[in-house]
């Protein structure tokens, strides 16, 4: 089985170094002519898919903006990420679960067990019960060649006052974080399958990320201020490990086909040469 690690290498080698995020908000549903309801939503997921599903390495759908509709939303979401997945697209659940023992294992087994219909190839976390409180997640991502993202440094102000707060050895506590991750994908080739999640609207933060071995989702880029040109100054050396996320700056210019396209093309050039 290939490592998660491995397969998003492939897939931003063939499709190019961008996360799109689809993130069904009333603005956005409203914005593209549609109703906010049951029958937006899967207009909206169907038109995404058709538009983009073979052309983008990874797709972060926001598991909130589904589940906001019951049962019916979350039956889109499965059948979203299906479609995605057999195009050939890798699936990046934002969903931020975090917990302790049995329940955590069970958020992991509900995402990333390969029989669960909510299956994705990868799942935000957040660790703020402790790193190690979402073992069994990295465990069953492991078996599974699934991946796991870990929150470390967030874009909305409410977050430095946790996470740039220091810990007895004078760390700080998203350091703490950024270094259990990095100890857990150490050696692996070409990527870990645990990556961390760091806005890329904060700037320069004097974090060290340069030992993670693992993928940066950096969420931000578009609509939210933040440039393909901005990641230099927050990523630095580890500018190779990156994978840039846009979400209404890409989908707000459907709901048609051509014009997805178009704005993910533009979205892709962008990337690749601020990456270099």
């Amino acid at each position: 089985m290939e490592t998660f690690g491995q397969r998003l290498t492939d897939a931003v080698g063939k499709r190019g170094p961008l996360c799109v995020g689809i993130d069904p908000h009333p603005a956005l549903l409203t914005g593209w002519g549609l109703t906010d309801d049951v029958a937006g939503l899967e207009r909206f997921a169907r038109t995404v898919v058709e538009a983009l599903a073979d052309r983008v390495a990874v797709f972060k759908p926001q598991s909130a903006f589904f589940e906001r509709f019951g049962s019916l939303g979350i039956g889109i979401l499965e059948s979203t990420i299906r479609q995605l997945r057999e195009a050939r697209a890798l699936v990046l659940l934002d969903v931020k679960r975090g917990d302790i023992g049995s329940t955590m294992a069970a958020y992991a087994s509900a995402y990333l067990d390969q029989s669960s219909p909510l299956c994705a190839d990868a799942i935000t976390v957040s660790p703020y019960l402790g790193v190690g409180s979402l073992q069994s997640a990295f465990d069953l991502a492991a078996a599974n060649g699934a991946g796991v993202f870990v929150l470390a440094l967030t874009s909305n102000p409410e977050g430095a006052s946790v996470q740039h707060a220091r810990a007895a050895d004078g760390r700080t506590v998203a350091q703490t974080v950024i270094d259990e991750i990095s100890q857990v994908n150490v050696g692996a080739q070409p990527l870990g399958n645990l990556g961390l999640v760091v806005g890329a609207t904060i700037g320069r933060t004097g974090h060290d990320l340069s030992r993670v071995n693992g993928p940066l989702l950096a969420p931000g880029l578009g609509a939210q201020g933040a440039t393909p040109s901005d990641l230099r100054s927050v990523f630095g050396e580890s500018l190779r490990n990156v994978l840039p996320s846009y979400s209404r700056e890409v989908l707000s210019a459907g709901p048609s086909v051509s014009a997805l396209r178009a704005a993910t093309e533009r979205a892709v050039d962008e990337c690749r040469a601020a990456l270099g």
